[in-house]
């Protein structure tokens, strides 16, 4: 009888866990998929700017716009930066109650900022630029990967992502110790964005960097970019931080940011990169390379004309084509182009000065964006480079500049897949998915045993591939929602194997059951796709009546799921997800105007008249506010109605969407709070935030 009761206990508990994990990782694909349709977003937008900057004409009102996010790295003397970014003209008063720094930096020093950081003290502006400046001077006599050895025993500790998350770098400092000679450390990348500490992180490390040079190693991450710091959150917070050096503080970090290496090496056998590699990953080639004039790895170089004749250009990455990952949504993004590979007569020459007569365009916006995602290197089988008339600002460009970026986009934004090959991140919209294959034939050829990148979030922090010979670390615990997943760091002695240490830096989570864990983040997750479907509803609701002719107000189950992914294309289960989203069905019929109805979503207080400039307003929310950011070049929150004008103008470009002026018009007087003809970015963006009712309930 105890044996059978045993049994029954051991099967239902089976399959209470078999229940958890799936909707562990139901929840888990909400968040990734939402995550990675937003990095698209940014890189499709980026690439609308491009566009722009190559088919408008030089003195044109929306090239003018975005022309200076587009500008290479001055190559200015040593002397004109230095006076620049001098810092001894600020005053600190007596007033101040933070942190003090004195110069060279040492232990103590920093050890007293981590203390300050830790009890939410601010550095001041003098201190923060002097810091960043020491930091700058150093990086520039860096190699691009650097060499380091786990000798006498010494433990080298690694470290993945900390996206601004504060907590969880003075939880590794507690439990593994700080930095020093005896306990060497990597940090590989993105340390900035989505975190509100993103700022105290890096002042922390570059202190560390400063006393340490050679025993503390920081790669650069596809977020250390100032481009991708405009959506994700960066800029904005240095603003918030320093209203009157702010802009200095962005421009040097711009610098440091192009300086930082790219990779790291252990003992000539461990690679430290921060996304990963591609079949034409060579470290020789990105030991060469110039890296700080690549201050965004989304900036493709613009080859020759000369270039365009070379035939040496059908040869650079000449990758093999592959076909789709199985299991892989396919979505419109920077690296994939739905037509085939084109042949270079099939590409219409432009040059500038005809490019902004819209008569003269034969083709569509759609097309002239596949065209620009030719022109920037990538098609559909990741195959053949294309090029393009310079652009006369952006000066000379040689095919080795083109073939320098590509490996750059590579090691920053690539990902592992479990399939052979190497095929374009269609999912991210940058760098590539590679295979095994591709892992044992660059580390054979570098003869390395081990690659370890970040980039991902791991529900563990930490996550074997490829044989084991891929090994993925994330040091940010609580990502996407509190009791998500896990951070984890490395630790590796001389052996060259890796020991993980996990942890959780909220409380709260550490305080939960396994069952309560997941609730908590399922919740989480289902808001922010209620978010989506919300903000979708115009586009849903036409998917439907697609599949009810007769206008009866109910689809199948079936229908409502493919129309559903068909809208927000996130690759999402929705079958499965159904009982969390529409609460009855009537034998297998779902009524979907009730349930576009019961979405429990709040809309801002503000009265619109005109509600498609709502509806883009709630679709594009974060493009929405990436342009402000790159209008607002003074970097003072606060922008005028014609700026404002423009950005929706741009906006409307981009999207392919006619928004009319007496409709912007009518939106800026209405939030024109205190009426002084000026619009507050933040305010703005709040005051049409969309909030999840069953979050208060």
């Amino acid at each position: 009888m105890s044996i059978r009761a045993a049994l029954l206990i051991q099967r239902w508990y089976r399959q209470y866990a078999a229940r958890l994990e799936m909707r562990r990782r139901c929840t888990w694909k909400i968040f990734q998929s939402i995550e990675y349709a937003g990095e698209q977003d940014q890189i499709k937008l980026y690439t609308f700017f491009g566009f722009l900057m190559d088919h408008f004409t030089p003195a044109s009102s929306e090239r003018n716009l975005i022309s200076h996010i587009f500008r290479k790295n001055e190559f200015c003397h040593d002397t004109e930066w230095e006076r620049y970014f001098c810092y001894k003209s600020i005053e600190v008063t007596d007033s101040y109650t933070g942190p003090h720094l004195t110069f060279p930096m040492t232990f103590c020093g920093v050890s007293k900022l981590v203390e300050a950081f830790k009890h939410k003290q601010q550095l001041h502006a003098r201190y923060v630029l002097q810091l960043l400046g020491e930091t700058w001077r150093l990086l520039r006599i860096f190699p691009n990967i650097s060499q380091i050895s786990a000798y006498h025993n010494k433990q080298i500790t690694i470290c993945g992502d900390l996206h601004g998350q504060l907590e969880d770098l003075l939880l590794i400092f507690y439990k593994n110790g700080l930095p020093s000679s005896e306990k060497p450390y990597v940090f590989n990348g993105d340390f900035v964005d989505r975190g509100k500490n993103s700022l105290e992180i890096l002042l922390i490390l570059f202190g560390f960097l400063l006393v340490y040079p050679n025993d503390v190693h920081l790669n650069r991450g596809n977020h250390e970019d100032h481009i991708v710091n405009l959506r994700y959150g960066f800029t904005k917070e240095v603003l918030g931080k320093y209203r009157v050096h702010g802009k200095k503080i962005l421009k040097l970090l711009q610098k440091i940011f192009s300086w930082l290496p790219l990779a790291t090496v252990i003992d000539n056998k461990v690679l430290i990169v921060h996304g990963g590699i591609s079949d034409k990953t060579d470290l020789d080639a990105i030991a060469r390379v110039d890296r700080h004039k690549y201050g965004s790895a989304l900036t493709p170089p613009k080859p020759t004309k000369h270039a365009v004749n070379g035939s040496k250009t059908q040869t650079i990455n000449n990758r093999e084509a592959c076909g789709p990952v199985e299991g892989r949504r396919r979505v419109c993004s920077l690296t994939y182009c739905s037509s085939g590979p084109a042949h270079r007569h099939d590409l219409p020459r432009r040059s500038l000065h005809n490019a902004h007569i819209s008569s003269q365009l034969n083709w569509s916006l759609e097309k002239e964006l596949k065209k620009r995602r030719r022109l920037a290197g990538f098609d559909q089988s990741y195959r053949e480079l294309r090029t393009s008339d310079s652009d006369p600002e952006s000066g000379e460009t040689t095919e080795t500049d083109v073939g320098e970026w590509k490996q750059i986009v590579d090691v920053l934004w690539s990902d592992p897949m479990a399939q052979n090959g190497c095929i374009p991140n269609e999912v991210r919209g940058g760098g590539c998915y590679w295979g095994p294959d591709v892992t044992e034939e660059v580390l054979g050829r570098h003869n390395l045993q081990l690659l370890i990148r970040s980039h991902e979030c791991k529900q563990d922090g930490y996550e074997f591939c490829h044989n084991r010979r891929v090994l993925t670390i994330f040091s940010a615990s609580n990502y996407y929602e509190v009791g998500s997943n896990r951070g984890a760091y490395i630790r590796m002695g001389p052996d060259l194997v890796p020991h993980f240490i996990q942890y959780q830096a909220s409380r709260t989570c550490r305080e939960l059951t396994l069952r309560q864990s997941v609730g908590w983040t399922e919740r989480s997750a289902l808001r922010a796709l209620r978010e989506q479907l919300f903000v979708h509803k115009s586009d849903l609701i036409s998917a439907f009546q697609e599949f009810d002719p007769n206008n009866k107000g109910m689809i199948s189950l079936r229908h409502w799921a493919s129309a559903t992914e068909r809208v927000l294309n996130l690759g999402l289960p929705w079958r499965l997800l159904r009982p969390q989203h529409v609460s009855s069905t009537q034998c297998g019929m779902v009524d979907y105007q009730q349930w576009i109805r019961e979405l429990s979503i709040t809309e801002p207080k503000q009265e619109i008249s005109d509600n498609s400039i709502l509806e883009t307003m709630y679709k594009n929310h974060s493009n929405l506010e990436t342009i402000f950011r790159i209008i607002d070049t003074d970097h003072s929150g606060l922008i005028s109605f014609e700026e404002f004008r423009q950005t929706w103008k741009l906006l409307s470009s981009h999207l392919q969407t006619e928004i009319s002026d007496k409709a912007i018009a009518d939106l800026a007087q209405s939030i024109d709070f205190n009426k002084d003809g000026v619009i507050d970015i933040n305010e703005f963006m709040e005051a049409f935030r969309l909030v999840d009712i069953s979050a208060h309930t």
